[in-house]
């Protein structure tokens, strides 16, 4: 008897191309971050290669590029000679005054020094957070988290910032660096496989960001369901309420496989997760149900180094590109 197969995928670096946003966006919320300081003029452009800044996300850990942005906004931080007193205020007012009195010209020899700024600094100094840095990183775009809003700011644009938060920009008011996102995958091997699997994703997208996306490309109709961020922090506040115990249900918790799964009826027997960072493999490996945890390495200039990094953390398979999944399929059967 043919086994009912369900294919969960990962939204960013697998269904969509978002080096030209994503990873744009977290390299220019870290420039604009240090705009007012002194010698700001001279830090390079770009501030460092993307190819670096991807070697930082797959150190694991990050749930999202709003944490791969200020986690490499703490290691510039590093190096930036800063104002001696403490500043109070609120976190816009803390932010301005700081920045006003920085001097990033230490900052700007050592990113023009080398081509790999952000791994030296993570060698050096681990992934703990600058504590000032951090507190700009605390609440949601409306209260107070500089680092999200300008990254929002810069990934949105103007109108879909607008719509999205009734809120005006407060740094950047140009086109969103979302509209430069690609399909990775083409849309008649996602009708394919439709046909013959249950599809579904599992993202660490907002909601809004995610269904953006599905739209702009016309692929919804071919994903029986979609967990997001949303649903993660739906989740999280309601375990608040009845224990009072604060979670994160982000990946590399498994929280967003098992929705889905427990979503399905028991005539399931098969399960995948396609996914592109070691916190990918890691949920399909801590998923209550056997999910078969499958690499993809589509579009990155280090693919031996990728794959063996998502191997190591409990891939099953490591695939080029999407088309290459049925191959997979197939060989599970």
């Amino acid at each position: 008897m043919k086994r009912k197969v369900i294919i969960v995928f990962d939204m960013d670096g697998v269904l969509i191309d978002v080096r030209g946003c994503y990873q744009e966006t977290v390299r220019q919320t870290a420039r604009l971050f240090f705009k007012g300081a002194k010698n700001w003029e001279h830090l390079p452009e770009p501030l460092f290669p993307l190819s670096d800044l991807a070697n930082i996300k797959m150190s694991g850990g990050l749930n999202n590029d709003w944490d791969l942005t200020c986690l490499s906004i703490s290691l510039l931080f590093s190096l930036v000679k800063r104002p001696e007193c403490p500043l109070g205020g609120d976190n816009w007012g803390r932010f301005r005054r700081e920045i006003d009195g920085c001097d990033v010209s230490l900052l700007a020899r050592f990113l023009i020094s080398t081509d790999r700024p952000l791994s030296e600094l993570l060698e050096r100094e681990g992934n703990e957070r600058d504590p000032f840095v951090n507190s700009l990183y605390k609440g949601d775009v409306g209260g107070g988290n500089v680092i999200k809003r300008i990254f929002q700011e810069l990934y949105l644009g103007k109108r879909l910032f607008e719509t999205t938060y009734k809120s005006v920009p407060k740094v950047y008011t140009g086109e969103g660096y979302i509209n430069r996102e690609k399909l990775l995958v083409k849309r008649s091997t996602l009708r394919s496989l439709a046909e013959r699997s249950v599809l579904a994703i599992a993202t660490g997208r907002p909601e809004e960001e995610a269904q953006h996306a599905l739209s702009r490309f016309n692929i919804e109709e071919y994903f029986t369901l979609v967990f997001t961020l949303n649903d993660c922090h739906r989740e999280e506040r309601e375990i608040f309420r009845r224990n009072g115990k604060r979670v994160d249900l982000s990946k590399p918790n498994p929280f967003m496989l098992n929705a889905i799964t427990d979503s399905m009826d028991s005539s399931v027997s098969m399960f995948f997760y396609v996914g592109d960072t070691v916190d990918d493999m890691e949920a399909a490996v801590r998923a209550r149900e056997r999910f078969i945890p499958v690499g993809v390495v589509e579009g990155i200039p280090e693919k031996e180094s990728l794959a063996e990094k998502l191997l190591k953390a409990g891939a099953k398979y490591i695939i080029n590109s999407i088309e290459e999944l049925k191959d997979v399929i197939a060989a599970e059967m």
